[in-house]
C-alpha cells in the first residue's frame, strides 16, 4: 500500500501548532473534524460524559464533567 504524501505546508502548520498543543489540559487528545458542518471536536477524555457546557464568544463550546474540562467544540473551525 502506498504511503499518503504530506505536503511541506501541512508539516509547517503542525510545527506552528505544537507549542499550543503541548499546553492543552491532557496528554491524550482526540480530534474529529466534520467538514460538512465545519466543526472541530476536541476530546481530552473519552468518553467525555460531559455534565455541563459553556459557550464562549469566540464560537467555542467548552464541555465539562463536573469541574474537569473534557472537551471543546470549535464552530467554523476552518475560519479560525
Amino acid at each position: 500500500m502506498a504511503k499518503q504524501p504530506i505536503s511541506p505546508a501541512v508539516i509547517e502548520d503542525i510545527f506552528e501548532a505544537t507549542p499550543y498543543l503541548v499546553r492543552l489540559p491532557s496528554r491524550k487528545i482526540h480530534l474529529d473534524y466534520d467538514e460538512e458542518a465545519d466543526v472541530l471536536y476536541i476530546s481530552f477524555d473519552r468518553p467525555q460524559r460531559a455534565t455541563d457546557s459553556e459557550m464562549l464568544d469566540q464560537g467555542i463550546l467548552l464541555r465539562y464533567r463536573d469541574e474537569k474540562l473534557v472537551g471543546m467544540t470549535v464552530f467554523e473551525a476552518s475560519k479560525r
